[in-house]
């Protein structure tokens, strides 16, 4: 007897644009991610992410951990280069 999954779960094709997305990522933005996409689902989530992404679930938990230490609204610095953008008049 097969028993019903906790977790219903993306549709198909959600799941392959999660997959791409989730693989031009680098190794600790992987690990939030997940941890996000697992939060989502509460219960039952950790181990659909998981099987969906190919990851260990400690790793999941290592991205919960990471996120929990993000600092809150700091200043994240530049992202262009100065001179970059628009030009002033």
């Amino acid at each position: 007897m097969q028993s019903e999954p906790l977790v219903a779960g993306y549709p198909e094709e959600v799941e392959m644009t999660m997959k791409t997305f989730f693989d031009s990522l680098r190794e600790k933005d992987k690990r939030r991610y997940a941890a996000v996409e697992a939060a989502k689902f509460g219960k039952g989530g950790l181990a659909y992410v998981s099987r969906l992404l190919g990851i260990d679930s400690s790793t999941i938990r290592q991205g919960e951990q990471d996120l929990k230490r993000l600092p809150p609204d700091e200043d994240k610095g530049r992202v262009r280069r100065p001179g970059g953008g628009r030009k002033k008049r």
